[in-house]
């Protein structure tokens, strides 16, 4: 599995990649900006990822733009459905706008709050497919 965290905060950062590092590759951005960049060269080199974690509340560009952007470029190159990306944002906002915003407006696979439960977050990649 192919892994892009986005995340501004450190500890959260830390806390992603020792959860995530064991059950595959992962890679760092710590802003939208960033996302955006290593996503469009993961998907330019043919290595696209298999799952983003995307903060929220960041500098520069936050994660529903990011997440837009994302979508907008796989919807440009054709990639639809069941072929997107896995996207879960993480965020400490666990509130319904911003369920809502990432969900049905964003097109995110799903969301997590923070502080990370690891074992809910495990729970939720084997339902989406992405461990075992």
């Amino acid at each position: 599995m192919r892994v892009l965290i986005v995340e501004d905060d450190f500890t959260s950062r830390k806390l992603l990649q020792m959860i995530l590092s064991p059950h595959g590759e992962c890679d760092i951005a710590v802003n939208g900006e960033e996302c955006i960049e290593a996503f469009t060269l993961a998907l330019n080199e043919g290595k696209p990822y298999d799952l983003v974690c995307l903060d929220i509340m960041m500098p520069q560009k936050d994660g529903h733009q990011a997440l837009k952007e994302i979508r907008a470029i796989e919807r440009g190159r054709g990639i639809l459905g069941a072929s997107e990306t896995k996207i879960v944002m993480t965020t400490a906002l666990d509130d319904p706008k911003n369920v809502v915003e990432a969900y049905y407006k964003g097109g995110a696979t799903s969301y997590i709050p923070k502080p990370l439960d690891k074992h809910m977050f495990l729970h939720l990649l084997r339902n989406l497919g992405l461990i075992s």
